[in-house]
């Protein structure tokens, strides 16, 4: 297949995408109105031309307008996936970055912050909340099997095989990954609603079970609960309280600490809070973990963005220094804000 230039590549693009969406002859006008070359109509013509001679679109009839021919389809999937497979390969090695930069950070904070306070404390690396769609990638494995890698906020990919009954050719393939991302993406799960879903299986046709299982892989994707990651420090400073140092507190406390299951139930209640400041404090039998009625618990959402939330908390005795740790808090939401922000556009 002759290899074309940037200029010809974009207008073959424009024309396929243009004909997808309409289904009608593409012209010169509508060319120079959907892609930013800044040509004129005769340069856009003359390109064409030489699209056509070189065999990647044809005229159909006596019209301006041209349609793909199928090598010019085959030139299209073969761009649009390499430049997919890329994106989805970058972004894994983002997130994977981002994460180890992140657990380094977030052990650090906590640690700083039972030095700051003598308290034990522990935080949350962010999870995602409000999942939104941002693209899905249907790609051939085997003749029985599909791969749909599912993007969605906070560039979380996750990827899941799709058994076929039928073969499914490339063009096929390029359709579906076309309706299935002009029509969810930005979505989240709530607003795919059955009309939604209906519209999608009518427009797939006799492909409409594939639909229905990239559907429930979408689902899943955005609802599954990755292991909340939680760091922790300073526990064996409640050994400097004598209202806490009791054997029997000391080692309920400490094992929640270690297993964690209840500092997830605590982080969890955190994010369903005041989202207005997002600092709470729980005094003895407030706390939504039954082996910290004996303490003070203060909690503080931070925020990085689409989404992404964690939770700060010190534990301590009930005549914790409030007003310290509140101020600890309030400064620890802002550096990180500003760690990750700064992390991100690095």
């Amino acid at each position: 297949m002759p290899e074309l230039d940037e200029r010809k590549t974009k207008i073959l693009n424009t024309i396929i995408r243009n004909y997808l969406e309409t289904g009608e002859p593409v012209g010169s006008r509508t060319i120079s109105k959907y892609s930013d070359l800044n040509l004129s109509s005769a340069t856009i013509r003359n390109e064409m031309s030489d699209l056509e001679e070189l065999g990647y679109i044809i005229q159909p009839h006596t019209s301006a307008g041209r349609i793909p021919s199928d090598q010019g389809y085959r030139f299209y999937v073969d761009n649009l996936m390499a430049e997919k497979d890329r994106e989805v390969a970058e972004m894994k090695e983002f997130v994977i970055e981002r994460t180890e930069k992140m657990e380094q950070v977030l052990k650090q904070v906590a640690k700083l912050l039972a030095n700051n306070t003598n308290y034990a404390t522990m935080i949350t690396a962010p999870s995602y909340h409000r999942n939104k769609l941002k693209f899905i990638q249907l790609s051939h494995v085997d003749q029985e099997q599909i791969l749909a890698v599912i993007v969605t906020e906070g560039n979380i990919v996750k990827n899941k095989m799709i058994s076929v009954e039928e073969t499914v050719d490339n063009e096929t393939m390029l359709k579906l990954n076309i309706l299935l991302n002009s029509s969810l993406n930005g979505l989240s799960l709530e607003e795919i609603n059955l009309a939604t879903i209906s519209r999608l299986k009518e427009q797939a046709g006799i492909h409409s079970n594939i639909i229905s299982d990239v559907l429930d892989a979408v689902a899943a994707a955005v609802q599954e609960d990755e292991d909340l990651q939680i760091y922790t420090s300073g526990a064996t400073n409640i050994f400097k309280y004598p209202e806490l140092s009791d054997s029997q507190k000391a080692s309920e406390l400490i094992s929640a600490f270690e297993e964690k299951q209840q500092l997830v139930t605590l982080a969890n209640q955190a994010l369903t809070g005041d989202e207005e400041h997002g600092i709470q404090i729980y005094i003895g039998n407030e706390s939504p973990v039954a082996t910290m009625r004996d303490c003070s618990v203060v909690t503080a959402t931070y925020e990085l963005g689409e989404g992404m939330q964690g939770t700060i908390g010190i534990i301590g005795p009930k005549r914790m220094d409030y007003e310290n740790v509140v101020d600890n808090l309030k400064t620890l939401k802002v550096q990180l804000d500003h760690i990750f922000k700064k992390s991100n556009d690095s």
